[in-house]
């Protein structure tokens, strides 16, 4: 039992070793804004990925942008002798999930208060590498 745990354990490390990410918590937008700048730019290249955000309208693109840049950050950090122009990087996953939400009260008519729902979310981006060596 501890040989096959042990191994499955050297297969996550070597995954994400060719693994990028970056996350942003609690980012004050809502996740269904969020969402459709995201589904803008996945499975884009990156070069590709950052002139979509860079000329996107969304306010929800300027955050986008800086995570993406973040997570090429990231890459440089784990691949410090490689170019990113060299390397193909292109959106592998991005995923934005509900975060948490401030709850307030509105005055409304006849002694009544109706509910605001401020929501944030959570983004996280992965960065995937084509390894195209046989050209």
């Amino acid at each position: 039992m501890g040989v096959r745990k042990r191994e499955r354990a050297e297969k996550i490390k070597e995954a994400k070793k060719t693994m990028y990410f970056a996350k942003l918590n609690n980012c004050p937008t809502s996740p269904r804004k969020m969402r459709l700048v995201a589904d803008l730019v996945r499975g884009e290249k990156i070069d590709k990925a950052l002139n979509i955000l860079k000329f996107s309208q969304k306010e929800a693109s300027r955050r986008l942008e800086k995570l993406v840049l973040s997570a090429i950050a990231n890459w440089q950090a784990k691949n410090e002798d490689a170019s990113v122009e060299d390397a193909d990087l292109f959106i592998k996953e991005i995923r934005v999930d509900s975060g948490t939400m401030l709850k307030r009260l509105r005055p409304a008519p006849q002694g009544r208060a109706h509910r605001i729902r401020k929501r944030s979310n959570h983004v996280t981006v992965i960065l995937g590498a084509n390894d195209n060596t046989q050209s």
